[in-house]
């Protein structure tokens, strides 16, 4: 077991503490974190054995997930950091399962205080009705993960539904980095297709892009509704593999009010509390981290 798994499990309420700290220093009411997964256990659980088993799209990284928790656990340990409002991430990776995922995470919102209400989409016959479903019950966040799908963002399939999102203003956070293995569709290109299509469309790039970090700031300063979210960027274990370049600095606090705090809890290798210390250490000033931490997603979604 690694020494964060240890760290975490010996002392919850000192982390909570820490994380507390953290955004009390900002006079903040809490954080707001954008990008936590919650899905079917028997769902997560293959996520947590393809993790455990090094499965291709984690670049062959050995990752211990850090909060292996049961569901009613997880979800008070983010109460816990003062996490005022979270999202349940879940994606499909083939025809067929997303509208059984969209109603499990109807349910699981509705019981789950601070939840998000989260849906998803996949590129199928049927996919604008299960979407429109989504939208009518209340979804208020949709998640696309074009690495572990496999499909291209700009299927002709998905292009009644992105109209649709853009139309209601509801937020999608999509994977379509490289990072930590590129798929057969991710990097900027395809989105930069769809965003051609749907300039309205409220993209949120999940981990900044990664890798290709410069090409999607260069996406969100053309494209005023693009955002970005921070999921395990700058933290040590990435900054190893994909560092953010230096030089781009500049460009990620002129898109401030466009960045919003991610972690990918529970599935992170490291304690919580180092996503918010990373951001820190950018030293972007307090301003930034206040917007980041919690007023960017508090605005989008009307907290």
């Amino acid at each position: 077991m690694n020494d964060h798994h240890v760290s975490t499990a010996a002392s919850p309420a000192a982390e909570a503490d820490e994380v507390r700290r953290f955004w009390r220093g900002l006079g903040l009411p809490g954080l707001v974190d954008v990008h936590t997964h919650f899905m079917p256990e028997r769902v997560l659980r293959k996520v947590w054995d393809y993790f455990d088993t090094q499965g291709p799209l984690t670049g062959g990284l050995e990752w211990p997930i850090t909060y292996r928790q049961e569901e009613a656990e997880r979800s008070a340990v983010l109460r816990a950091f003062g996490v005022r409002a979270f999202t349940s991430m879940l994606y499909p990776h083939k025809p067929g399962m997303a509208r059984w995922l969209n109603e499990w995470a109807a349910d699981f919102a509705a019981r789950t205080p601070g939840c998000l209400h989260t849906a998803t989409l996949f590129p199928e016959p049927g996919v604008e009705a299960y979407v429109r479903e989504a939208v009518e019950a209340g979804a208020r966040v949709f998640k696309a993960h074009v690495q572990v799908g496999a499909y291209d963002p700009a299927d002709e399939l998905l292009r009644p539904a992105w109209g649709l999102l853009a139309e209601a203003g509801i937020p999608v956070v999509i994977h379509c980095g490289s990072g930590p293995a590129p798929g057969k569709h991710t990097g900027p290109e395809p989105v930069a297709r769809v965003l051609a299509r749907h300039p309205e469309l409220r993209l949120i790039v999940a981990h900044l892009g990664m890798p290709e970090y410069e090409d999607f700031l260069g996406l969100a300063e053309r494209f005023g509704q693009v955002r970005l979210d921070t999921t395990m960027a700058f933290t040590d274990f990435t900054e190893k593999l994909m560092p953010f370049p230096h030089r781009a600095l500049p460009r990620l606090s002129a898109l401030g009010d466009r960045v919003l705090l991610g972690s990918d809890f529970p599935n992170i290798p490291y304690r919580y509390v180092e996503q918010l210390r990373a951001l820190e250490r950018l030293e972007l000033g307090p301003e930034w981290l206040r917007a980041v931490c919690h007023d960017n997603a508090a605005r989008l979604f009307g907290l």
